[in-house]
């Protein structure tokens, strides 16, 4: 393997300004990936390139390759390794990039940043005695999930390449080897404020959050306390997040506090799935033995997870401790609300209801309590409701059901907006298609141990147009046998 070699003529386009690079080093480790024996290109998301303002197509597929493998590098990169920390499952650790390297921040011609991470690019200072490689199935995991995410509407993290190393790596068995291209607004995350409040204490933290204001919240410069109105905002992005995530069914699986980004993108997608029959004490994640990112569980961790970030700036909030942690208090309690509310709207939109009224929270208790007691498709469900004239299945004959529909029916007679401007709303916001577990693991296989590329990119093409309803791809709304049930999924480490 050669070492990295930089580009001199940059055709793609790149607009690196690495501004967290210039923050002090104790918050990372400059070093370059480790470059790899074969790399061949797997996935390229040209749209997502286009929109980055690159010129993907300037480069052969074997230059394309060797970018996104980390074997070359362009010309201003200034790659790192971002330190972190993180409670996991609730236990404090010391973590880091340990298999993944910042390329850099890249400038689009707008003037947006997002950070250019590879991930599976070796091993770092923060490995751990890992090997600081990715296998191919979760990183096109990733790549599927966070695409289907974005077009779902959640704010999310997203993928911008995937390559093959030609080398393999050693988990239960022996896998292939994969690197992933992951673009975001940025890698802060909570665990990042864990990490530098212990390394630096107050002068270190305020470094780090001023420039996460700058970054992210530029606005609340001007504020009379802009720390606490930091808190505030993040608290914020996060309960509109996790309500997004519960509107779709989509349960995290591994909500660490170094998984929880500032920005309120979602970040690390491992574990991940979406539910197909609606029950609130959905968990996947094969670690996860005692449920506690369950899919009802999630909003109680984000206001924990919260709690750890707000703990961080305290020094900041007030200098007086006591009036800083009732600064701190204050904001985090308010999360249990601000979420309801997010969540709540959003309920509203997939029923139809342009209005509100008190009696909306029992109409849509009574629903999803009698789709759990029924074992209903969360997804096929909504999007029934939003159709004209309802399946004629024996589901909806049922007579609970039944006397639900009039209630809901007698409740849009009560707003001014027609059936017809209901039944659009309803169908903007409830999906057809989601990445459903079996198909996702089917396509998965065939990618990973056949070669065979075809199931993933025809479920990626309907998963990134999920309120089509698409004829075409209407056999990715049929759930699956019991013979096919997905019942854990694996952080793909």
């Amino acid at each position: 393997m050669q070492p990295n070699r930089k580009y001199t003529n940059d055709s793609v386009g790149w607009r690196f300004d690495n501004s967290y690079a210039r923050l002090p080093e104790s918050f990372y480790a400059r070093l370059h990936p480790v470059p790899v024996r074969a790399p061949q290109l797997a996935m390229l998301n040209h749209t997502l390139a286009e929109s980055l303002g690159l010129d993907i197509r300037a480069l052969s597929a074997e230059e394309t390759a060797l970018l996104f493998a980390g074997n070359v590098l362009p010309a201003a990169a200034q790659p790192i390794a971002q330190a972190y920390a993180g409670h996991q499952y609730g236990h404090f650790t010391m973590l880091g990039d340990g298999r993944a390297i910042l390329f850099g921040e890249h400038l689009t011609p707008a003037g947006s940043r997002f950070d250019i991470q590879l991930k599976g690019s070796g091993q770092t200072p923060f490995s751990r005695r890992g090997d600081g490689r990715a296998a191919l199935a979760p990183m096109l995991r990733e790549y599927l999930i966070s695409e289907a995410m974005h077009a779902l509407g959640v704010p999310t993290t997203r993928s911008l390449a995937v390559v093959t190393t030609g080398e393999s790596v050693m988990r239960e068995t022996v896998l292939p080897g994969a690197i992933l291209t992951r673009v975001a607004a940025s890698h802060i995350r909570v665990g990042t404020f864990e990490y530098v409040v212990r390394i630096g204490g107050a002068e270190s933290i305020k470094i780090l959050a001023d420039y996460a204001i700058q970054r992210h919240y530029p606005a609340l410069g001007e504020a009379d306390n802009p720390y606490l109105a930091l808190l505030h905002s993040v608290i914020e992005r996060q309960a509109s997040l996790v309500a997004k995530w519960l509107l779709v069914g989509f349960i995290h699986g591994v909500m660490n506090t170094d998984n929880m980004a500032i920005s309120g993108e979602t970040i690390d997608y491992g574990p991940c799935a979406f539910m197909d029959v609606y029950d609130p004490d959905t968990v996947f994640s094969s670690i996860d033995h005692h449920g506690r990112y369950r899919y009802r569980n999630q909003p109680h961790i984000a206001q924990w997870n919260l709690a750890r970030f707000a703990e961080t700036l305290l020094p900041l909030l007030h200098s007086v401790q006591e009036e800083a942690v009732a600064l701190a208090e204050a904001a985090i309690h308010q999360f249990p609300a601000i979420f309801q509310e997010y969540w709540l709207a959003g309920m509203r939109k997939k029923l139809g209801l342009f209005t509100a009224e008190a009696e909306d929270i029992a109409l849509i208790e009574i629903l999803l309590t009698w789709m759990q007691q029924h074992q209903a498709d969360y997804t096929n469900t909504f999007r029934a409701l939003a159709a004209e004239s309802l399946p004629h299945d024996a589901l909806f004959q049922n007579a609970e059901f039944v006397e639900w529909h009039a209630r809901w029916q007698a409740r849009l007679s009560r707003q001014s907006e027609s059936r017809q401007s209901s039944f659009h709303l309803m169908r903007a916001h409830n999906p057809a298609i989601h990445p459903r577990n079996h198909r996702v693991e089917e396509a998965l296989t065939a990618a990973s141990e056949r070669g065979n590329y075809s199931l993933l990119q025809r479920l990626l093409a309907a998963v990134t147009n999920p309120y089509a309803d698409e004829p075409e791809y209407h056999d990715y709304r049929t759930p699956p046998a019991p013979s096919e049930c997905v019942y854990q999924t694996f952080c793909g480490t």
